[in-house]
């Protein structure tokens, strides 16, 4: 995409918030309570009561959401999801690149300046702590500027303080959703030597939370994230994007030969990363909170203009006016999208309770009974009960075959688990075409079934 005043000295080859030989600006953003900023608002708080809340919900004994990874175990919406599943998984993630490519696309980062939890954290929370405590962004540039005086110690240290509390609060919902609410609470409720791995676990995280709200702030947007980076290669002119009109801006300053534009710098002071938004929509450190546009309507009706001279639009709509058009770009991705997703929708319709691996045993021959004049295999079965109920199975081959199991058959199955057995299946000599695989049919009392096929060997 163009860009525009590039050659004036605001315009820089590095980031905003370092001096020229890489030294670390801190940045200190204003605060503009206006009509997107309430928008944001309201949609983040909705964000983080679904995100503090759905740990503590339950259903039939299991939490609707569970990412145990060292376990294995992973609950979706109170569906139960094993390493067997993981095609189910792969392709839920290939469906989700591809509607973020899609959605950037159309809309930028817009993912970034409403939904992202480090934004949600650091603008809602950790920002609004620092405002009620340092006061706006004038008054957090004289306390740090300051000496280390009673008024700067007390302030800090509390701000500091509601900054570990609340970083220990993320820490121990996130580990809710790794280990589930009941292993939490035993973890904060028993002796903390009965869970040191748990204990360690809080620690770290709410150590890594406090480092990256408190001091690495908008470097993980700029420096870590790497949707900032990907945005580079799917966004195009048709983009709808946080816009500066410069058509109508420039040039910029006070007076009749000048453009709507006042150079007041206010999109530029409530900047969370520090850009000026005037120098392009293409800056990968944007993150789309429209800060920026909050501040410069609010100018334009404290001037007496018309607002939207930043506003969402594409730079084709800034440039001539020109709509969005639906392109073969978007056309393409949405199509692969929808039959991804119509595919996945089928397979997890289509998913029985649970899962079966029936195998001849490895080495083994048949053996062949000369009283009963009857043939066997031996065969392994492995039963997953991929459901979040106690499950009562049933396993049949045709008429001509006998079934005789090896140690405990395979009759009832706890939630979640696996079982394993063995089991002959005899059939007398002539009753079975030599080379046909024989079906077998594991029926779970529900209704849902699944048929194999396996070799059955026996003298010619």
């Amino acid at each position: 995409m163009s860009q525009f005043n590039l050659d004036n000295d605001d315009y820089r080859d590095h980031l905003y918030n370092q001096t020229k030989d890489g030294k670390r600006l801190w940045i200190f953003p204003g605060r503009i309570i206006g009509q997107f900023y309430r928008l944001r608002t309201y949609f983040s708080y909705l964000l983080l009561t679904l995100l503090f809340g759905l740990p503590w919900l339950e259903y039939k004994g299991n939490p609707i959401f569970l990412f145990n990874v060292l376990e294995r175990k992973f609950i979706f919406w109170g569906v139960p999801f094993f390493p067997q599943d993981f095609h189910l998984v792969a392709l839920g993630l290939v469906a989700f690149l591809l509607f973020v490519s899609l959605f950037t696309v159309l809309f930028g980062r817009i993912w970034c300046g409403w939904a992202c939890p480090q934004t949600i954290f650091m603008e809602m929370l950790f920002r609004k702590i620092e405002y009620w405590i340092e006061g706006d962004d004038k008054a957090q540039r004289k306390l740090a500027e300051s000496t280390w005086n009673t008024e700067k110690m007390v302030k800090r240290g509390t701000k500091h303080s509601l900054f570990v509390l609340l970083s220990f609060a993320i820490a121990n919902t996130f580990l809710m959703y790794l280990i589930s609410k009941k292993e939490w609470l035993k973890l904060v409720t028993e002796p903390p030597l009965d869970h040191v791995v748990g204990l360690i676990a809080i620690l770290i995280f709410t150590a890594v939370f406090y480092f990256v709200f408190a001091r690495f702030r908008e470097m993980v947007c700029m420096v870590i994230c790497p949707y900032g980076r990907l945005q580079g290669v799917l966004l195009d002119n048709n983009s709808i994007l946080v816009q500066y009109d410069h058509k109508r801006g420039e040039p910029r300053g006070k007076g009749e030969d000048k453009g709507a534009c006042i150079d007041c710098h206010w999109c530029v002071r409530v900047c969370p990363t520090g850009i000026d938004i005037r120098n392009g929509s293409n800056q990968l450190e944007c993150i789309g909170c429209t800060a920026c546009i909050d501040a410069c309507d609010m100018v334009m009706e404290k001037t007496h203009q018309p607002t939207g001279l930043i506003r969402y639009d594409s730079l084709n709509g800034v440039n001539s006016g020109q709509k969005l058009k639906f392109t073969w770009r978007i056309g393409a991705y949405s199509t692969v999208l929808a039959l991804i997703v119509a595919g996945l929708t089928y397979m997890l319709v289509t998913r029985t309770h649970f899962e079966t691996t029936l195998l001849r045993t490895p080495g083994m021959i048949f053996q062949v009974d000369e009283k009963t004049q009857e043939v066997s295999n031996l065969y392994q079965i492995k039963l997953l009960n991929k459901s979040m109920d106690k499950q009562e199975f049933s396993v049949k081959a045709p008429d001509a075959f006998n079934i005789v199991w090896v140690g405990k058959p395979l009759l009832q199955i706890e939630a979640g688990k696996l079982a394993k057995s063995e089991f002959f299946l005899r059939v007398k000599i002539g009753k079975w075409k030599s080379g046909e695989k024989v079906p077998v049919t594991i029926t779970e009392k529900g209704g849902d079934e699944e048929t194999i096929k396996t070799s059955f060997i026996q003298p010619e």
